[in-house]
């Protein structure tokens, strides 16, 4: 698997120890919640329009930034920061995150980053160390290994469902094709991440796939749906 870190990234098996906490006494604290590009999964967008108490479009019409730029192989969905001079993310304060239960995925992870790709046998995701200088986190006693980390920050329920999304993001039709059209990178976009319209759409298109599923299951069905309905189009695209 290939994936971009930065230099000052380190790989970390799942009983490697390293050296890390994070809590209003120390010095940075919240620092790493401004002047950076937050990429935000579908699932991501999930959790946070429902702890906001507001609908997908709603969240997206708010809180995202969407760019789908000539040479992009799918679109990419960002959090928008506010323009207080920090590029501070919306939901922090003084005291901490705001949706910490439900913050994204990226966010629960730090310090350490996460690259998963789909192989021959199956998925696979290796994890690195970044060890960014401005981070005071490193300066702390607490001993962390990424087996209990990834416990303690409950990342299992988020990296299921955002590996769920490699079925797309590595499908052969986005190798084949220059990437998805505009009218597909739409249908991505209002599939994949405006859940409360894919329901009303399904709702009346095909009732019996979709009653009674939650959010999660919802997004399931919305990946399946878009590798079955709309990708093998992308693969038969003229390069």
């Amino acid at each position: 698997m290939q994936a971009d870190f930065p230099d000052y990234s380190e790989p970390l098996g799942p009983n490697d120890i390293f050296h890390f906490d994070c809590h209003s006494g120390v010095g940075c604290f919240t620092d790493c919640c401004r002047e950076l590009e937050l990429a935000l999964t579908p699932y991501d967008v999930l959790r946070l329009k429902n702890v906001l108490g507001l609908s997908s479009l709603e969240f997206l019409d708010r809180h995202a930034i969407i760019e789908f730029e000539q040479g992009d192989r799918y679109p990419r969905v960002y959090l928008g920061m506010v323009d207080d001079g920090r590029a501070s993310c919306p939901f922090v304060s003084k005291t901490g995150c705001l949706v910490y239960q439900d913050r994204p995925g990226a966010c629960r992870t730090y310090p350490l980053a996460r690259g998963a790709s789909l192989q021959a046998k199956g998925d696979h995701a290796l994890h690195v160390l970044l060890r960014e200088t401005h981070c005071q986190g490193f300066s702390e006693l607490k001993q962390q290994r990424l087996k209990d980390w990834q416990v303690d920050q409950e990342l299992e329920v988020y990296n299921t469902h955002n590996d769920e999304m490699l079925a797309i993001l590595n499908h052969p039709a986005l190798a084949a094709c220059p990437g998805l059209t505009p009218g597909q990178a739409e249908i991505f976009i209002s599939s994949l991440y405006n859940l409360d319209i894919f329901r009303e759409k399904t709702k009346s298109e095909n009732p019996a796939k979709t009653k009674g599923l939650d959010d999660a299951a919802l997004l399931r069905y919305a990946i399946k749906w878009f590798i079955k309905t709309i990708l093998p189009v992308a693969e038969n695209c003229e390069r």
